[in-house]
């Protein structure tokens, strides 16, 4: 921990020790750039202090092979970090139903610990989306939805009074994509309920971008979920430090792993804006 010395976490500071349930650091890992075993190397010793969780982003795992999954799971392990399998159950659906108790049972022995479910591109009826975060706790995992703040029309239920077990007439499919933010937080808190362990927000539409952060939208995800329960995309430094400065070292943030310093010292009261100049651009160079 010596190494480390120049950040510490004090008695009267937000955020604790690993492992966190809240102040958690999620990096993106293979995806958009090819993260060679050294770089994570590299990364997990130099910041693994401050990175909480892996995650293989896009289904960026299905193109690897094993051994090299199972050889980042276990260097994420030995630095404390859980690993996430990003979106990609959604693919296995094409397989049968009983092709997810499959994949829950190999990501057990390919060393992941959480299981994302992308609920907008599952396309899954709520009942089925329940059942499947059942199966992935008792399988051992943690389960992690992600909601985007749209869906198409037709998911919205109709408020109507209708006897109970009464026959509903399916609504047709429409290309109506609405916002209806009370209708993710409904969705969510019955994952929550099923034992869903974190609630992943898309950054689409909601913090994107920094110059147009919908505050209102995340205010009230929080205020009904909580800070601890929910954990939000940001797509760049500046997103990053908008939710600082409004929720505090405490927030939940999923980011590139390049973004992982400067996210820290924004989380940090000691560094705060002057990090660059603390520890100047030639960090990244060691």
């Amino acid at each position: 921990m010596s190494v480390h010395r120049w950040k510490s976490f004090y008695e009267d500071e937000d955020r604790p020790e690993k492992p966190r349930r809240y102040g958690v650091t999620e990096m993106r890992g293979p995806h958009y750039t090819l993260l060679s075993q050294n770089l994570l190397q590299d990364i997990f010793e130099s910041m693994g202090h401050f990175v909480d969780g892996l995650k293989f982003s896009g289904g960026s795992h299905s193109l690897m092979p094993k051994t090299y999954i199972k050889e980042v799971t276990d260097m994420a392990h030995k630095h404390n970090v859980y690993v996430s399998t990003g979106e990609w159950a959604e693919h296995l659906l094409q397989k049968g139903p009983s092709s997810f108790k499959e994949y829950i049972e190999e990501c057990k022995q390919l060393g992941f610990d959480t299981i994302e479910l992308n609920v907008g591109s599952l396309g899954i009826p709520e009942e089925t989306l329940l059942r499947f975060i059942r199966l992935i706790k008792s399988g051992g995992l943690k389960a992690k939805p992600q909601f985007a703040v749209k869906f198409n029309k037709s998911d919205i239920p109709v408020a109507r009074d209708r006897a109970f077990g009464a026959y509903v007439v399916p609504v047709p499919r429409t290309s109506e994509i609405v916002e209806d933010v009370d209708l993710l937080i409904k969705r969510a808190e019955r994952c929550l309920e099923a034992g869903a362990d974190m609630i992943m927000i898309d950054a689409d539409d909601v913090c994107k971008y920094a110059d147009s952060v919908r505050a209102d939208i995340i205010a009230k995800v929080i205020g009904r979920l909580g800070l601890e329960k929910t954990m939000f995309e940001a797509s760049n430094g500046k997103t990053s430090e908008w939710f600082i400065n409004q929720y505090g070292p405490k927030v939940n943030l999923f980011v590139d792993h390049s973004q992982v310093m400067d996210l820290e010292c924004l989380r940090g009261r000691n560094l705060g804006h002057d990090h660059i100049s603390v520890l100047g651009s030639s960090y990244f160079l060691f």
